[in-house]
């Protein structure tokens, strides 16, 4: 086959083209292209009144491939496909433990199946089926249920979510990572869309087909036990304790891959107690904004178009005082999602199905914090004011968990708000209309009112009177870095930090190529001992 880029076609083209437009850039018949595979595909919106769409496939050609190839010609190359391998565990080598079946613990628990190592997985939350009914009935006004919410349970955080699949990391694996995603039930445009999602409503069925597979291999998911201590003798690590509504338990094992999120808080206070060397990791506060994604659309697009997608944004601004800020976690046609974790405290994430269908667009709007921001010291203190404005967030809304809301026109002029405008929040159970500057400190809020009008010039409508805040976005990224080895490896020996918890990933595709990358350390360990 052969690589051909820079295809392009109308938004409202059928890709039953592509065939034609790859065989006139490669100088064949039509008749001569065996088959299409596509490789990448992405939206070219640069100018509104010429919006396309543009490919790259890979070309099966019958007869001649080698004198296309010697032509030269432009956006023609050899195509070459790599292939991810898994070496074999030993079969003697102990059974490795994963605590989280997030991203991360799901891929490295993928890979050890694969390997035929026979995982053991801890999950503090429920399985999908169970966890979707509690965070339903919590956004309809029940009450918050620590062990089944958006942090915690099958899939980590990142079920609950947009199931944004892109990110700004550029490895081998990724590719690996999205084929996985498709064979277990993704859409097949993840595996070449530019930026790749797939939707709550699709990832909670996709999560489970992953479990299923590692439980075939001999692997084996335990849901409701809890990581609560780790054993360890002369610096290496002999087994875990856990807990579950059995009773505790111990686990001998002599490794741990640490794959808990961002969210684990009693985790993180075991591991400094127990002498797990930790640091305080820059990371980002704000709020989600919501607007009409119909002025997104006309924004980005110009005339709607209703053959394109809901249309998305990133921006980003550095401000004259050294501060930044930017937007997050877009989710186009989504909700502002309630993702608490503990009892007293309010969170906001962002979600989308896959039709991204919804009234409003969303996106975290945060500021960059450094470690010098941090209102404490210790590698916990970060984690400690993530906690601190929750709980304010909390007692603002009147302690039933609605979220402080303010228009942004209103949050400019410091006048606290009373209602919403033409945006209606779509955050549940409900919003409490004020002042955020009540709730999120001065650091946060002063860069916000900077950078706001700054993101308005950048997109059109950005800044606009009716503009819903609702804060607080706390959970952007673990504000606490694990410390580990080039062998993945922490001063324990045999505990292997690993994901966005353990400050090495920020999303999906990220954290699950991290916890690639620590199933093959582990896997390395013993074919070398």
């Amino acid at each position: 086959m052969i690589l051909i880029r820079n295809l392009r076609l109308e938004s409202d083209e059928d890709e039953s083209r592509l065939a034609e437009l790859a065989a006139e850039k490669a100088g064949t018949d039509p008749g001569n292209i065996s088959g299409i595979k596509i490789l990448k595909k992405s939206l070219d919106a640069r100018k509104k009144g010429d919006i396309h769409y543009v490919y790259s496939v890979a070309a099966g050609i019958k007869n001649g491939e080698r004198s296309i190839l010697k032509k030269g010609r432009r956006d023609i190359a050899v195509y070459q496909r790599k292939e991810y391998l898994i070496s074999d565990y030993p079969v003697e080598s102990p059974r490795p433990v994963i605590a989280g079946f997030g991203p991360a613990g799901m891929f490295a628990a993928l890979v050890l199946a694969r390997a035929g190592a026979r995982p053991v997985i801890l999950e503090r939350g429920f399985a999908a089926p169970e966890r979707q009914k509690a965070v339903e009935a919590f956004r309809k006004g029940g009450k918050l249920d620590e062990k089944a919410n958006v942090q915690f349970g099958e899939g980590g955080a990142g079920t609950f979510s947009d199931g944004k699949l892109n990110t700004g990391i550029n490895d081998e694996r990724l590719s690996w990572v999205l084929e996985q995603f498709y064979a277990h039930g993704a859409p097949e445009s993840v595996t070449y869309d530019a930026k790749p999602h797939i939707g709550t409503d699709i990832l909670v069925d996709v999560v489970q087909n992953f479990r299923k597979e590692i439980v075939s291999l001999g692997g084996e998911v335990r849901f409701g036990h809890r990581l609560d201590g780790l054993i360890s003798s002369e610096g290496r690590l002999c087994g875990v304790k856990v807990s579950c509504e059995d009773g505790d338990y111990e686990i001998h094992c002599k490794d741990l891959i640490l794959a808990i999120g961002h969210s684990a808080r009693d985790t993180y206070e075991m591991l400094s107690r127990t002498g797990v060397s930790m640091e305080q990791k820059p990371f980002s506060m704000g709020v989600r904004i919501e607007h009409l994604q119909g002025n997104i659309n006309t924004a980005q697009y110009g005339e709607t178009d209703q053959s394109l997608p809901p249309a998305d944004y990133s921006l980003n601004v550095h401000l004259p005082d050294g501060t930044s800020a930017y937007t997050f976690c877009m989710c186009p046609g989504g909700e502002v999602i309630a993702a608490a974790s503990e009892t007293g405290g309010v969170v906001t994430n962002g979600m989308s199905v896959s039709a991204r269908n919804g009234e409003n667009a969303n996106a975290a709007l945060l500021v960059t914090l450094h470690t010098e921001d941090f209102p404490g010291k210790g590698p916990l203190a970060g984690m400690y004011w993530q906690r601190e404005i929750e709980q304010a967030a909390f007692r603002y809304g009147g302690s039933n968990y609605h979220a402080p809301a303010q228009l942004l026109g209103d949050f400019l002029v410091r006048k606290a708000s009373t209602g919403a405008g033409v945006v209606f929040p779509s955050y549940r159970p409900g919003v409490k209309w004020g002042d955020i500057r009540e709730v999120l400190p001065e650091r946060i809020t002063q860069v916000l009112e900077n950078a706001i009008p700054e993101l308005g010039k950048k997109l059109k409508g950005f800044d606009s009177y009716d503009a819903v805040l609702t804060a607080p976005e706390t959970r952007s990224s673990s504000p606490v870095r694990i410390i580990r080895g080039k062998d993945l490896s922490s001063d324990l020996q045999g505990l292997y930090p690993c994901g966005e918890g353990a400050g090495y990933a920020g999303g999906i595709s990220s954290a699950a190529v991290d916890g690639m990358r620590c199933a093959e350390a582990l896997i390395k360990k013993y074919r070398e001992e």
